[in-house]
């Protein structure tokens, strides 16, 4: 997708300048960000599993503040209620109605931080939310935020207390990552240069709403061809059929994955998608959805899937 002048509201240049605004904040993990981008603009959800203290919140508060748009976070723990994220129809007495009062779900972008920490009747509240970005209660249907876009985030090292991802659940997400720590020399720039300081709180909307939904509408553009079909196919049959696994990728995975495609090829300005892109996406959209042979816990073992992923992707020839 070549700019050219006048184009400064071009879906190419509205994923570009969100990218390099939330570099700002998470330094030296632009393939982090750019991942992030295209489950934003792919009208996806994005999950990041990984110990705390590496930037799961800043990638989040620095994705919204990119947007200028509204931002909330809601901390799950075992005593949160559906109630508590979804609202609900409120009584007051001097009306004698009942008033509705939206939850902390109603915004742009949500940060669900530690969400497995939630007992499975209050993850589930964001099942209807997260597919059809809206929200039903006592019959009435209410609708959130075209844009919303869900950050969740899951410490895999810490167990006591949690309650593993469902499948129906984790299938919600379009891509699954890791941001992993700093490289030294940046660690140590860090270091030497915030000196406490919130890098996010300095950054400035790079785009607007519209340009937002606007690149998000423009995917359908880009060209995906048969053989990149063929070549994400193949991946896609390789784990219903490969001995690694109990249970392959599903149809919604590869359409997930068809999807993610479009978004990196545009975060890359390109206007065609390429078998590499689907290489590079098929672990973050596909680990969390298959599950492993022989192993109880093979599902939300992400190191395990993600490594199994990768043999898949050995087998399968890259076409030229």
């Amino acid at each position: 997708m070549t700019e050219s002048k006048g184009s400064a509201s071009s879906p190419h240049v509205v994923a570009r300048r969100i990218v390099e605004n939330v570099g700002l904040a998470l330094a030296g993990k632009r393939s982090v960000v750019e991942l992030a981008v295209t489950a934003l603009l792919a009208h996806g959800h994005l999950l990041v599993e990984d110990v705390p203290g590496v930037g799961k919140t800043t990638l989040a508060r620095a994705l919204a503040q990119s947007l200028g748009v509204d931002f909330r976070r809601i901390q799950f723990t075992s005593d949160l209620m559906p109630s508590d994220v979804l609202g609900g129809n409120v009584y007051v007495a001097h009306r004698a109605e009942f008033e509705w009062r939206p939850g902390p779900l109603f915004t742009t972008i949500l940060l669900a931080d530690e969400v497995n920490r939630a007992t499975p009747r209050t993850q589930s509240a964001l099942l209807e939310a997260m597919e059809e970005r809206q929200v039903s209660i006592d019959g009435t249907t209410h609708a959130l935020d075209e844009n919303f876009f869900v950050v969740a985030t899951q410490n895999p090292e810490d167990f006591h207390g949690t309650y593993p991802l469902p499948e129906s659940q984790l299938d919600r997400f379009l891509l699954r990552l890791a941001i992993g720590y700093p490289s030294p020399q940046v660690e140590r720039e860090i270091l030497g240069v915030r000196r406490g300081k919130d890098p996010v709180r300095s950054l400035e909307p790079v785009v607007s709403q519209h340009e937002l939904s606007a690149a998000s509408g423009s995917l359908d553009t880009i060209v995906v061809s048969s053989l990149v079909v063929d070549y994400l196919h193949a991946i896609v049959l390789e784990t219903r059929t490969s001995e690694l696994f109990e249970l392959g990728a599903s149809t919604r995975a590869a359409l997930a994955l068809e999807r993610a495609v479009r978004a990196f090829a545009l975060v890359h300005g390109r206007e065609r998608a390429l078998p590499d892109d689907v290489k590079a996406l098929a672990v973050p959209a596909l680990a969390h959805r298959v599950r492993l042979r022989g192993s109880r816990d093979g599902l939300y073992d992400r190191s395990a899937a993600e490594r199994a992923i990768r043999l898949v992707l050995d087998r399968v020839p890259v076409p030229v």
